[in-house]
């Protein structure tokens, strides 16, 4: 006897349709034409973007050049305040050549702009892969899916071999670019434990051994690509989350995005050419603060994170000296490891790290 079944509606055909076009990423969708936001991608209204609540902002500058100068007291009280005010500045004059960072967007762009089965030999759901080409942050277990497509790169001399060999000239620009930033990034270090007050002769070996051990720690960078969307109301290219690690430097292009939650608003970053955004956290005391990134229907949005932290394998905790019984412990102990499990189990909505090592204090 052969039983007849109903045809499938119309809506789950192109549901159906659409699963398989984001299983291969949000720019496959854009470049096949997506007229219409697939349901997985759709927020709740709670927590969709909402123009009205957000105004445009210029983080604090802090201009490098003049930590290296006679206004050294002075910028170090602009980053203390930049810091513990917002958890996040901008920073120019920082001594990158700015063809090493244009070059950097370029091959970003030129790599997200490669046929698909070129950019998906990199597609693959294990987080401690060397090179990782995927979407969303976890889309195995993401509730709602976000508009995002993303390269991870390790920045472990041994795992250079693995980067994309695709555009020719891919390694070559991302290695210059890992480099400086990773000299930027050490520089900033030493400033941001001055002011922290980490630096006179009694707190002079926790300092310098911080600094050691960060010459030697990980270096993860992410470049972000955020497609065209065409219905940017009812998605997010990233949802409100905070980092994990010591230091980001964010190098974005033109075209805006990125916002930050201050005073309980959202605030759009300004992009400032020539500029990296940098994000920090310290035991409470520098915030660690939940951004987001929205999209557009006009513009593709490509950004480098470059993450900076301990070695994978050291314990986190924050300096003695910054301990007292007016500012007590606020964080467990933790590690990378700790880290990459909790972004592969929970869903995107839930990506505040921080906020799950949080001690009741």
């Amino acid at each position: 006897m052969v039983m007849s079944t109903a045809p499938q509606s119309q809506s789950r055909k192109d549901e159906l349709v659409n699963e398989n076009l984001y299983q291969k990423g949000v720019k496959n969708m854009y470049e096949n034409g997506i007229e219409h936001v697939p349901r997985k991608y759709v927020l709740p209204a709670a927590e969709r973007p909402n123009e009205k609540s957000c105004i445009d902002v210029e983080l604090p500058l802090i201009d490098f050049a003049q930590l290296l100068g006679p206004n050294r007291s002075q910028l170090l009280h602009s980053l203390d305040y930049a810091c513990q005010n917002y958890g996040f500045f901008q920073v120019v004059n920082h001594g990158i050549p700015e063809e090493v960072m244009s070059n950097m967007v370029n091959v970003s762009k030129r790599f997200f702009e490669m046929p698909l089965w070129e950019r998906e030999k990199y597609m693959s759901a294990d987080t401690k892969a060397p090179v990782r080409y995927g979407t969303s942050f976890n889309q195995t277990n993401d509730g709602v899916l976000c508009w995002r497509d993303f390269l991870k790169l390790m920045c472990r001399p041994d795992l250079i071999s693995h980067w994309p060999s695709s555009p020719l000239d891919f390694t070559q620009l991302a290695l210059s670019y890992a480099q400086e930033t990773k000299a930027l990034f050490l520089m900033l270090v030493e400033a941001i434990l001055e002011s922290l007050g980490l630096n006179n002769n009694k707190m002079e070996s926790s300092s310098s051994s911080s600094s050691s051990i960060l010459q030697d720690g990980s270096q993860l960078m992410v470049v972000n690509c955020y497609p065209p969307c065409p219905q940017p109301d009812l998605t997010l290219g990233m949802p409100p989350h905070s980092d994990y690690g010591f230091l980001t430097l964010l190098l974005q292009d033109d075209v805006e995005g990125l916002q930050i939650l201050h005073q309980d608003r959202w605030l759009m970053v300004r992009p400032i050419p020539g500029s990296f955004v940098v994000n920090i956290f310290s035991n409470g005391r520098y915030k660690s603060v939940l951004h987001r990134v929205l999209v557009n229907s006009m513009k593709c949005r490509v950004s480098v994170a470059s993450l900076h932290s301990f070695p994978f394998t050291t314990t986190v905790r924050p300096a003695p000296e910054l301990i007292s019984e007016t500012n007590p412990r606020r964080y467990k102990d933790t590690d990378f490891a700790t880290f990459l499990e909790y972004i592969k189990t929970c869903d995107s909505k839930e990506k505040n790290f921080l906020h799950s090592r949080k001690l009741n204090v």
